[in-house]
């Protein structure tokens, strides 16, 4: 798919729709639209029947699902990230499919922000209609949040020296404007690095979660997949980072075991609301062919009827 001149390699595509287990009468959504990749698959096996619902914070991402929709009277679009996914109704969908993270459009277009190798406006919104951009946070930040934000969210080990410098540059040079300038001051407050890694990697996706708020949004939206998917529907979830992929991976596990209440020790446990059945890597073959694709981690559960 392409945007201008920016193009998205879907990851695990096939993968990923193959594990939605798809029911050509049934009703699906695409969490995080994107491009649309996962969506035109997935709308390729289902009958007139057949409802796909797509959420996107994007306002790039919404136009092109409209263009999809504009001829597909199957699509539905809500533009709010899938924390809403609750709003749906209880046992309303055969699957779910999350596909975390950032686009490749989103990541190239320097006009995003996302990215220290091009130099933009410092923004990482992935809705550029509302909330606070990184150039606006960092006016107001202090050295102690600036740290606490980098070290969770960037599992960086020189968070401190990095937030020190991000405030003395501040004190000198007034507010941070681009992505260069940020990029920039980080590279000389971290000493090492892994080979081939740029130094501002982990400060960039700690500012993006952290402004996004994409850990507690996955948070919600984890927990409403619960309740919109009926008994065996399948809930698929790509992960590109540590932090993701563990959230995940706990509730999955969390939910894939019979929950005993302690004060009540002789009641019957309540049932297991999920079955874990697969994590899935990118084939040696996608890697070579989307670089991005390395780091990515697919895991597939299903709603248990028991529970329903």
């Amino acid at each position: 798919m392409v945007q201008g001149t920016w193009i998205h390699q879907t990851v695990l595509l096939n993968e990923a729709v193959t594990a939605l287990a798809i029911n050509p009468d049934g009703h699906y959504v695409d969490a995080t639209f994107g491009r649309g990749g996962h969506s035109r698959l997935i709308l390729e096996q289902l009958s007139r029947q057949g409802r796909l619902t797509v959420f996107d914070k994007d306002p790039q991402a919404v136009q092109a699902a409209q263009v999809l929709a504009a001829n597909d009277p199957r699509i539905s679009i809500r533009h709010e990230g899938f924390a809403h996914l609750g709003e749906l109704g209880a046992a309303s969908v055969d699957g779910v499919l999350m596909d975390l993270g950032v686009s490749s459009p989103q990541i190239d277009d320097p006009e995003r922000g996302f990215s220290f190798r091009h130099d933009g406006p410092l923004d990482m919104r992935m809705d550029t209609t509302r909330g606070q951009s990184v150039a606006q946070w960092l006016e107001t930040a202090d050295v102690s949040t600036l740290s606490e934000v980098i070290r969770e969210y960037g599992e960086e080990r020189f968070a401190q020296p990095i937030a020190k410098a991000i405030d003395r540059r501040r004190q000198e040079r007034g507010p941070f404007r681009t992505t260069r300038e940020l990029a920039e001051v980080v590279a000389g407050a971290v000493k090492t690095r892994e080979p081939g890694k740029d130094p501002a990697t982990r400060t960039f996706q700690a500012f993006r979660i952290f402004i996004n708020a994409e850990l507690e949004e996955l948070q919600q939206a984890l927990a409403a997949s619960l309740n919109v998917l009926r008994p065996t529907g399948h809930l698929v979830v790509i992960s590109f980072h540590s932090l993701e992929d563990r959230m995940v991976k706990q509730f999955m596990a969390r939910h894939s075991r019979a929950v005993v209440d302690r004060r009540v020790p002789f009641a019957e446990p309540a049932p297991m609301a999920l079955r874990g059945l697969k994590r899935v890597m990118p084939s040696d073959e996608e890697v070579k062919g989307n670089p991005r694709s390395r780091s990515a981690v697919m895991r597939v559960a299903e709603r248990t009827e028991a529970a329903a």
